[in-house]
């Protein structure tokens, strides 16, 4: 798979064991190494392996992995994290090594998990990162790997982990706070989601769960897209017709965003084609069309995994007049498609959008932190991300006050809220590093 590698300055493969043995027998003792990697068809046998003993995210399963490194932009650096017992590997991650400059008078290495520190390809935003581990051994490989990590920075260096949950987080925050380091939190955000639990609990009708007012928007909006014909949402089940969706919505995604949208950048458009030509064929990648009679009013570009699906991103079809709400519909309509097939819950991913207030039952923080050593340099940004916080948080509040003005008012104007590129909250989030 790997040649090993010092490429931290030192071969990990030595490391002492005292912070994971405790937990474990001596047989089950954790060694990690950091390895170039050089052949990544005999790491897709290892990743898949590993996957099958593994509970993970989306962001981790193979079909992500494997198509994002093989469009790496030119100059990225990965190696493979690997957490090994006596008798198997236990642990997997990609670590990506990029120099850069801020204040100091040095170039700095950052070593980032899962991303490669170039901020338009990582634009890709991964979410609920971390790293893959075996079930039975989850919390020790894990907590071995952080170590590894953390005890081998040197001087200036940071590694970032971006789009973690909690539990990870406090795990790295431990780390760092043992090997004299500290964790700076550079973005957070929420993932909200509907937990159809509790829509199950309730009789199983999504629609009745939700507000007055979310309501009347839905039923008058799906009154006036009536009129066109009839109302369909269609799962595109071949690649071919996946596809076509796909450049609809990027089509109708730049009319939105224009230059800040996600499909500026070519990397990112061939990418998704690949990632969807091989996962809509498994169903871990469904895309569906929201029609009135034959004119598509949305796209979107959803993810599944273990029960669950993540709304990655859409398309919609948006008109002067403001009763009509593409994307609330086509959201309802994903969702109760969602709930007769059994499924469990249905993610937003991060990021604010009217929608998913309206919308979601449950939510899960996530964050994206550095560590490294203290220093002149990392308080000079500290202060700067702290002004930028503070004024970041302003015109969310704003944003969110507005969006409840309008509400309750029945505003027209909702429909400027109820998209968002998440490209943007990762460009946001990488500009406080």
């Amino acid at each position: 798979m790997a040649e090993q590698q010092g490429a931290m300055g030192i071969s990990l493969a030595s490391l002492p064991r005292t912070s994971v043995e405790p937990a474990m027998s001596q047989d089950t003792a954790i060694d990690v190494t950091v390895e170039t990697m050089r052949d990544i068809a005999r790491l897709e046998t290892i990743w898949t392996e590993l996957e099958a003993r593994a509970s993970h995210s989306f962001y981790l399963s193979w079909l992500w992995i494997g198509t994002w490194l093989r469009h790496l932009p030119r100059g990225a650096q990965p190696h493979v994290l690997v957490a090994r017992t006596s008798s198997r590997t236990v642990g997997l991650a990609i670590i990506c090594r990029r120099k850069t400059w801020s204040f100091g008078l040095h170039a700095r290495a950052r070593w980032l998990l899962n991303e490669t520190g170039d901020v338009r390809f990582d634009r890709l935003f991964i979410e609920y990162n971390n790293i893959l581990a075996e079930r039975s051994l989850a919390d020790a490989t894990r907590l071995a790997c952080l170590e590894a990590l953390a005890h081998h920075l040197r001087h200036s260096d940071q590694l970032v982990l971006s789009g973690i949950d909690p539990d990870f987080e406090l795990a790295a925050c431990r780390t760092a706070g043992r090997a004299g380091l500290l964790a700076d939190v550079r973005a957070d955000d929420m993932a909200r989601w509907i937990d159809f639990a509790k829509v199950r609990q309730k009789g199983g009708n999504f629609r009745a769960t939700l507000g007055r007012n979310t309501r009347q928007a839905v039923s008058r909006a799906m009154r006036l897209y009536a009129e066109r014909g009839p109302i369909s949402f269609r799962t595109m089940e071949a690649t071919s017709e996946a596809l076509a969706a796909f450049d609809l919505l990027a089509e109708l995604h730049q009319v939105r965003w224009g230059r800040k949208g996600a499909f500026a950048h070519p990397s990112f458009r061939r990418f998704h084609e690949e990632l969807i030509a091989r996962g809509v064929p498994t169903g871990a990648v469904r895309i569906s069309r929201t029609l009135a009679g034959d004119q598509t009013i949305g796209i979107l570009y959803n993810f599944v995994h273990d029960g669950r699906v993540y709304n990655y991103q859409s398309g919609f079809l948006y008109e002067r007049d403001g009763r009509l709400k593409p994307g609330l519909v086509s959201h309802v309509l994903a969702i109760e498609d969602s709930i007769g097939r059994g499924e469990c819950g249905y993610d937003f991913l991060a990021g604010f959008s009217g929608h998913k207030s309206r919308l979601a039952n449950a939510e899960h923080p996530l964050k994206w932190i550095a560590i490294g050593r203290d220093g002149p340099e990392r308080r000079i940004e500290a202060k700067l991300r702290g002004a930028r916080r503070v004024l970041g948080t302003v015109a969310t509040n704003m944003k969110e006050r507005l969006f409840e003005a309008q509400r309750v008012s029945g505003s027209t104007r909702y429909q400027s809220t109820c998209s968002r590129d998440r490209s943007l909250i990762y460009v946001s989030a990488w500009r406080n590093w």
